[in-house]
């Protein structure tokens, strides 16, 4: 009951104080929306040249793998150039030994599939 004795011995504000104080609050409001878009822009600009910094870093990179990879790869194939017969040797040595292990797997495997097989008789 005392808060409403209070609500109406207070004036009430006249339509143009109120649009005042609206006013006032809408340049307010558009003063803190321009920091925002400052703040924002700026930390757009820091984002951008951060990958643009990345971005350098990775195309340095790929940069020095490629050559390096160039280098290794004009190596051997100088290395095939002066030993066409030894690097064929190697692959015949190499297909051998595949095949070898090869077989001598598959014997394995087939050896512990018919024990499998026969166990249960």
């Amino acid at each position: 009951m005392a808060d409403e004795q209070k609500e109406a011995a207070a004036p009430k504000p006249t339509q143009r104080e109120t649009q005042e104080a609206l006013e006032k609050q809408v340049a307010q409001l558009k003063r803190e929306i321009n920091k925002i878009n400052r703040t924002l822009a700026e930390r757009a600009e820091e984002v951008v040249e951060e990958a643009a910094g990345w971005y350098d870093s990775a195309a340095d990179r790929a940069g020095r793998t490629a050559q390096a990879l160039r280098t290794g790869a004009q190596s051997v194939s100088g290395a095939v150039q002066e030993n066409p017969g030894t690097v064929s040797t190697a692959f015949i040595l190499g297909a051998a030994i595949g095949l070898l292990v090869g077989l001598s797997l598959s014997d394995a495997h087939l050896r512990s599939r018919d024990r499998w097989f026969t166990s249960g008789r």
